[in-house]
This record gives C-alpha cells, structure tokens and sequence, in this order.
C-alpha cells in the first residue's frame, strides 16, 4: 500500500484513525544548509535522548560538537552518490515520515519494513534565493536548486498529524521547549506545516522565477511567457493602521527585494503605511538621476525635485533647492536622496518639520544632528537598492502587471524640434531635467523647470489646461524664464497658451495630438522652442 495512492487513502473511514495530540520527540532528521542553531538544538534533543539521523555536512557539524549521530547513508543501507545529489531519496526515509501512526495498518508495515519513524523532521533548503541574488547564474545556480529537502519538508507538512516539521531557525526555540514538555501538539504541528508548505512554494516560485528571467528564449513581450504571475512575500511588522486609522495594513517583504521595504530604520517613529509609499515615491524620483539629486514628497507627489548645482556640498545643494520650489507644501513631507546626507543637508532638515529622511546612507554627524529629533524617522537603503523590475497594480479580481517607466540609456538626441530655435546647451540640460522629473508627477502633468530644480509643479488634474494653471500659480515669478514638461500631448493650444503667457522658454512635450498643428503654431508665434519627445510618461 502506498500512503500517497488517493484510492489507497480513501479506503479508511474516519473510525480507522486515532487520535493523537501530543506527540513526543524520540526520533529527528536533521538536514540544513543554514546551521544557525543547529548546535543549540541537537545539544537539547541529544540531551533529551532523542536518536538523530543526519545528512553530510549536518551530520559532520553535529558529531564534531560531540553529540551522537546517525548517517542517513547508515539507514538506508545507500551511500551518499552524485555528488550529494542523492541521499535522502530512499523509502527508509520517506516511509519514516510519511507513516501515519493514526493507522494500526501502517505502524504494521513500518515493523514488517523494519523502518523506524520520525517525529521530527528540521530541514531548510539550498540557498538558492541567496545565490541568485549574488549574481550567480547557469550551472553553479542550477545546481542550488534543493530537489530532496522540500520532499522531506512536504512530506512532514503532510503528514503534520504525526510529524513536526521546522524549516527555520525561528522554529527551534519552540521545537526545544516542546521538547521539554514532553512534545509537540497537533496545534503546534499545524502552524509549522502551513509554514513549511509556504516555504517550499515561496523557494519553487523564485526558482521559476529565475528559469523566466534567465533560461531560454525570451518571448518578445516579457509577459507572453508566463501564463501565472506570482508574488511571493514574507511578513516583515503589523503596521497600527493602513491609509486610515479604520484600515488594517501590513508589511511584506520580498525574498529578492532591495528597496525601501528592506531598508534599516535607523531613528524615529514607527513607519506608517502612508509614509511608506511617500518614501518609495521619493526615492522612486530620485533615483531618476544619475546627479546628486533629492525628492520631496507629500501624498505622493512632488514638492521639489532637484540636482546639485555649483560649487559646494552637492546633496545639501540639492536638498536646498529642492525645497525652495514649494516650501510650504514640504511641510510634514519625505525627503529621499540618491546621495550620502552630509551635515550640511542635515543641518537644513533638522528646522523643517519632514515625517521621513531616506538615503543609501548618513554621514555619522548628521545622524547625530538629526537624530535629536525625536519623531524623525530615518532610513538607510539596503546595499545594492534597485528597482524592480516588474510593477503590479491591484484592480477588483485581478492584477495588471507592466515594465517600469525607467530612464535606461536616456538620451534627448532624438527629439524632434517642431517650434523655435535649437536650445542652447543650457536650456537643453533643463528640458531633459524637466522631462525626467515629470515623470514622477501624477497626471495631467506640468513640471516648470529652472537651473536643475523644480520652480512650479502643476499634478493630478482632469485637464491639462488647469495642470498649467496650477505650475505657473505655484511657481509665480520663477516661471518667466523657465522651460517647461508636459507628460503626454496638448490636446488644445489653451494649456500651452497659459505657460506662454507666462514667458515660459522652451516645452518638452510628447507630440501626437490631432491639434498638433495648432499646438506648433502657437509657440511659432511666441517665438519659443518646443521639442517633441515622441513618448509620454502617465502615472496615475
């Protein structure tokens, strides 16, 4: 009879089975790549008189601290072959495990097998998600993809009725005190089996992952191979409430993930849900630029964003202009620099109120300084922060999925001039800045620009014609002189018009309106120069 034939299975009525709660320890396998403590825990189950079997470099640790260990190879009577790859594959291992003692009918056939069970099963698997995540690729990943340990963790977590299984170090702690109490209970057994089913497909989908990203002939279109999207995450805390204090919220980190749910909070308040995506919103839009460059935000959208200019500490110089786009909506917002804060910049911080600093890194006198600041939380980039490389928006039933709108390999040599005369260099440099910058602003779009740094930011409207009303307010007398970007085309010449009264010198805009025509003509007549980009940047 096999326990993993469903006809077989269905033989037995509910009557067949009997009950068992507590269930104590007496035989473990242990087999672990990550021996965080492993010592800890075969001193408390050798100490208790529990029978350890074990599988190479594990069996190697645990005899070497002095405790007795059997070899897996000593069970099933087959040596350890092809390179490790096959050891725990053997029915002397998987009966031991899969054996359901609630059935008279298989306690006999382990006797009549002459295999003895477990009660405990400890495994966590190859490294495969901190491989990859090192850059490695090919074979030497291949080769980190763990084939006998998640059937020895699914096949615990199947039979949790008689069987506990740990995938993690967290668990040990539980494990040995269970074992003290004389073991484990079924309710116990049942969190660690839901665990352990959510380890093993967490490991499959990054592995599956990788085969997408990296075996093979891509599809033209990077989604046209995946028939299943699937995402993965861990809790990381509860947060006390979500967008609103009636809202219940979490955070979840991604096993691969290097971006502000990673980051390290070095000062200040617990992190809100709010300021979490104001925060990844900032460093989203600095991270835009190559320069030193700082965002503030505030309900996720922009109220400076600018680069280092002239001489001087470059990340204050941005932080400074940055903020003299629109000071009074900087109030309580998230500052995010793609640069070291220095102690000039914080010395600038520290008299404005701002709910969250974050950067790839402090200088120690400035978290000094700003750390007197009792509520001002501070984060710190993991090494090696990037983008993902996918993006998902939740809509009722479903997910939308697409590439990031990313300036890879930007170059503005392939506008095309439609009004006025070339750009000199100058203004040129703040088209492109523009152009950069609006993308991080939510449509309909309109970013004036000057020297580097924001000067009016016009988000969010439902026509483009009040998006220019608004930068052009906002930037009151900074707009004479300054370029401006629109996100997507002028369906009608009247937005333009307003930044053209406004004594505006240069537009970068898609193009690609029907009135394009009328659009051209209109800077024609104000003698300015207008670019068409020939793409458009919609964040909504």
């Amino acid at each position: 009879m096999s326990v993993n034939n469903p006809a077989s299975a269905s033989a037995h009525s509910s009557s067949d089975y009997r009950d068992r709660d507590a269930i104590p320890i007496t035989r473990a396998l242990i087999s672990v790549s990550d021996k965080t403590g492993l010592l800890e825990l075969a001193a408390a189950l050798a100490g208790a008189g529990v029978e350890i079997v074990s599988t190479g470099s594990t069996a190697k640790t645990i005899a070497d601290a002095g405790h007795p260990v059997t070899e897996v190879a000593q069970v099933t009577g087959f040596p350890e072959s092809l390179d490790g790859r096959v050891k725990t594959l053997h029915p002397a291992i998987h009966a031991g495990i899969l054996a359901d003692l609630r059935l008279a009918s298989h306690e006999v056939q382990l006797a009549e097998l002459g295999v003895k069970p477990f009660e405990l099963v400890v495994v966590n698997l190859y490294p495969f998600v901190e491989t990859i995540a090192s850059g490695v690729t090919g074979d030497a990943a291949i080769e980190q993809i763990d084939i006998g340990g998640p059937a020895m963790v699914r096949a615990a977590a199947k039979n949790h009725a008689n069987v506990a299984i740990a995938v993690s170090p967290d668990s040990y702690a539980q494990v040995i005190k269970a074992v003290t109490l004389g073991g484990t209970t079924l309710a116990q057994r049942q969190r660690l089996a839901g665990e352990a089913f959510a380890h093993t497909a967490a490991y499959d989908t990054a592995v599956a992952d990788f085969f997408a990203k990296n075996i093979g002939v891509r599809a033209e279109h990077p989604f046209e191979e995946a028939d299943i999207f699937e995402l993965r995450a861990s809790l990381k805390n509860v947060l006390r409430y979500g967008e609103n204090s009636h809202q219940d919220a979490s955070l979840y980190v991604t096993t691969d993930g290097a971006g502000i749910a990673q980051a390290t909070q070095l000062h200040g308040k617990e992190m809100s849900y709010n300021n979490y995506v104001d925060a990844d919103a900032a460093l989203r839009t600095a991270y835009d630029f190559s320069e030193p460059a700082v965002a503030i935000i505030k309900h996720a959208q922009p109220c400076g964003i600018a680069v280092a200019r002239g001489a001087g500490d470059p990340i204050a110089s941005a932080h400074l202009r940055a903020h003299e786009c629109d000071p009074v909506s900087a109030y309580g917002g998230v500052i995010a620099a793609n640069r070291t804060v220095s102690l000039e910049m914080a010395k600038a911080v520290k008299d404005i109120f701002t709910e969250v600093v974050i950067a790839p890194d402090f200088e120690p006198e400035a978290l000094e300084l700003l750390q007197t600041k009792k509520n001002l939380r501070l984060l710190k980039l993991p090494a090696g922060y990037h983008r993902e490389d996918t993006e998902f928006k939740q809509i009722s039933g479903g997910l939308l999925v697409q590439q990031p709108d990313v300036f890879d390999n930007f170059s503005s040599d392939g506008w095309t001039l439609v009004a006025g005369e070339e750009a000199d260099a100058a203004t040129r440099a703040d088209l492109e800045f523009a152009w950069r910058a609006v993308r991080a602003v939510k449509s309909n779009a309109i970013l004036l620009a000057h020297d580097g740094a924001s000067v009016g930011v016009g988000m969010g409207q439902v026509n483009r014609v009040d998006s220019c009303r608004l930068a052009v307010s906002r930037a009151g007398e900074r707009a004479a002189g300054s370029v401006a970007a629109s996100d997507a085309f002028f369906p009608f010449a009247d937005g333009l018009q307003i930044l053209l009264d406004a004594d505006i010198t240069a537009v970068a805009q898609p193009g690609g309106s029907v009135r394009d025509d009328e659009v051209i003509a209109a800077a024609k007549a104000a003698g300015v120069t207008m670019y068409f980009t020939g793409e458009r940047h919609f964040y909504h």
